[in-house]
C-alpha cells in the first residue's frame, strides 16, 4: 500500500512505516502539493484536514479522513479500511524516519555505532539502507506491541453494517 500523509500525521506515518507501508510525509507539503503527489504517485492521501479530504475526493483522489484520537484507534481504522495486518514483520518494515527499507545486519556491523549496553544486551539489529539508522527491539518494544494489541482489539470490535 502506498500513502501520502499530511503534516499532522507524523506519528502515524512512523507507525505505518513500521508496519511495512510505504508512506511519503513532510511537514512542508502544501495542500495542492499533497493532492498532486497523491495523483502522480498513485498514493492514498491520509489527512486530518476535512477540507483537504473533501478537495482531494472531489478531484477523484483516493483519500482517507483520519478521525481516531489515539494511535491505536487510527491504526485500527486504517487497517480495517485498507486490509493490512497490525503486525510488525521486520522483514517488511520500513525506516520510520525516511521510509526506505531496513535490513537485518550482523551484530558486529553495529559495534561502536550503538551504546555499549545496547550492543551487549541485544543480538538482532536492523539498519536503514538509505539513512543508516540502526534499530533493535529495545525497552520500547513492549509499548509498541501494546499499542498494536489495542488496535487489534478495536479492529476486532468494529461491526460492519450492510
Amino acid at each position: 500500500m502506498k500513502f501520502i500523509a499530511d503534516g499532522m500525521l507524523g506519528k502515524l506515518t512512523r507507525w505505518l512505516r513500521m508496519l511495512g507501508q510505504d508512506v511519503t510525509y513532510s511537514t512542508k507539503f502544501e495542500d495542492a502539493e499533497l493532492i498532486a503527489a497523491a495523483e502522480k504517485e498513485q498514493r492514498i492521501l491520509l489527512t486530518r484536514d476535512l477540507e483537504l479530504y473533501q478537495r482531494a475526493t472531489s478531484k477523484g483522489i483516493d483519500a482517507f479522513y483520519v478521525e481516531g484520537r489515539t494511535e491505536a484507534e487510527k491504526l485500527a481504522d486504517l487497517a480495517e479500511r485498507f486490509d493490512f495486518p497490525l503486525t510488525i514483520d521486520l522483514n517488511r518494515s520500513r525506516c520510520p524516519r525516511c521510509n526506505a527499507e531496513i535490513r537485518l545486519t550482523p551484530k558486529e556491523n553495529v559495534a561502536g555505532k550503538v551504546e555499549k549496553n545496547t550492543f551487549i544486551y541485544y543480538s538482532e539489529f536492523w539498519k536503514c539502507i538509505k539513512c543508516g539508522h540502526i534499530y533493535w527491539q529495545g525497552a520500547h518494544w513492549n509499548g509498541i506491541c501494546s499499542t498494536l494489541e489495542e488496535a487489534k482489539k478495536i479492529r476486532g470490535s468494529q461491526v460492519n453494517f450492510i
